[in-house]
């Protein structure tokens, strides 16, 4: 009889053991799809989620990159402890794994944090022994917000992320009787996108009182509550409430290009009625902004009193000079230009860091300020006095007098706390701007 060779037995010997192997593996993947209770793998949820951010480095360096899914582009903070980024995911989520791609700047120590509201926040992971490069975490928590909360930096320079990325289960999507409604039967564009007009009133007006206007077309939502937009240039869509004609009104603006779509709510002249936008593209991106819910679900009265309880006695009278149909900017009320009671509001703060522009012009980033995106951001968030690193820091915003408290209002009343108070409030990321290519459809409620 043949007596096998040493090598002869080590290859049956690897062949036993692939044969178990496979077998286990078989038997363990047939557990984990029968066994009661089992999920599924765990999903990206956060690429192309609003992102914001504690501070940017510079333009260049913006929140948003860090959940775009380019590996080639990154979020940077200023130069200091602490700094955080943060994504909303859209809803309440069970998150299972955030996966951090670090630039060379990265933490040594920081967290994890989830919530629902991000105002509240719950600590999934920490360490104070951050390694940079790639680390993949697994946490266990559930909310609609995820942020890293770096405390200690590893190197001289900020925060760097190329990616921030979040994965879990997401929530299931709303159903037809939420806020936005059900977006199945929305008939696909032959232009660049549907835009779907939604009553929000509350029952103060019937689809037949709900009218939109654009491009010389006006209709009542019971007649037409779609337009299949075409590629334009600076657009505008007005909403009419009552009448095509009535002083109850407001627009969102917007360019569309053949397989993009660049657009916002705006506060910047003044509020008119509640909106908001919800923009999807077929590759799942999925962004709100403009009014919240809450926001939506009081009656305006309500709204206007807010306002005048909240603000500062010199912004008290914007909610009065065109009531009860509008909340004007106060660069465009009289009190605060040449010769108004409030002409003088901002000259002693302009003066003590070297500018020379009057009440109004600061407002609306006029004068001397139109080149100045940063610096007439700075004026209305009264952050000019800080170092440069900090005047962008979110945190930082509207803690002191004279300070655009208008444009506060409305962050506070927006989805995310992202609003167009004043013309470049889009500076650090704060405005209600949204682009996205291969857009599929807009959604707009109108509220009263």
């Amino acid at each position: 009889m043949a007596v096998p060779t040493l090598a002869t037995r080590s290859a049956s010997r690897r062949r036993a053991v692939a044969a178990v192997t496979l077998i286990v593996t078989v038997i363990a993947l047939y557990a984990a799809a029968t066994t009661p209770g089992a999920t599924a793998a765990d999903t990206p949820l956060s690429q192309g989620r609003p992102a914001i951010a504690s501070s940017t480095e510079n333009a260049g360096t913006p929140a948003s990159a860090a959940v775009d899914g380019d590996p080639g582009t990154r979020w940077s903070s200023q130069f200091s402890d602490p700094q955080w980024i943060q994504v909303d995911l859209g809803a309440t989520a069970t998150v299972s794994r955030v996966v951090l791609r670090w630039e060379a700047a990265y933490a040594r120590a920081y967290a994890i944090q989830t919530s629902t509201d991000a105002t509240t926040w719950t600590t999934v992971y920490s360490t104070t022994t951050g390694a940079g490069g790639t680390e993949t975490l697994a946490v266990t928590g559930t909310g609609r917000y995820v942020r890293m909360y770096g405390t200690a930096r590893a190197t001289p320079y900020g925060y760097s992320l190329w990616e921030f990325q979040v994965y879990g289960v997401a929530a299931p999507g709303p159903d037809p009787g939420s806020f936005w409604g059900d977006t199945s039967e929305i008939p696909a564009a032959q232009n660049v996108l549907t835009v779907k007009v939604l009553n929000r009133t509350n029952g103060h007006y019937p689809d037949n009182q709900v009218y939109w206007s654009f491009n010389g077309q006006t209709h009542s939502i019971a007649e037409q509550p779609y337009l299949d937009m075409p590629a334009n240039s600076a657009g505008r869509m007005y909403f009419y409430l009552g009448s095509p004609t009535s002083q109850y009104y407001d627009f969102i603006e917007f360019t569309v290009g053949p397989s993009v779509f660049n657009g916002n709510t705006t506060r910047v002249d003044a509020f008119g009625l509640k909106l908001a936008m919800r923009l999807h593209a077929h590759d799942g991106y999925d962004v709100q902004v403009g009014e919240d819910q809450a926001t939506f679900a009081e009656d305006r009265s309500v709204t206007f009193q807010r306002f005048v309880t909240e603000v500062p006695a010199e912004f008290k009278v914007l909610a009065q000079t065109q009531a009860p149909y509008r909340i004007i900017a106060p660069g465009s009320d009289p009190s605060f230009r040449a010769g108004g009671v409030n002409q003088n509001y901002y000259t002693s703060y302009a003066a003590s860091v070297g500018v020379n522009e009057s009440t109004s012009n600061i407002f609306g980033c006029a004068g001397s300020l139109a080149g100045n995106p940063n610096l007439c951001a700075a004026l209305n968030r009264h952050t000019a006095q800080l170092p440069t690193a900090q005047q962008q820091t979110p945190g930082n915003f509207y803690l002191a007098p004279p300070a655009n408290y208008y444009a506060r209002f409305w962050h506070d009343r927006a989805i995310n706390h992202l609003a167009y108070g004043f013309p470049y409030d889009d500076v650090a990321g704060q405005s209600s701007f949204i682009s996205h290519a291969n857009p599929r459809y807009l959604l707009v409620a109108v509220g009263w």
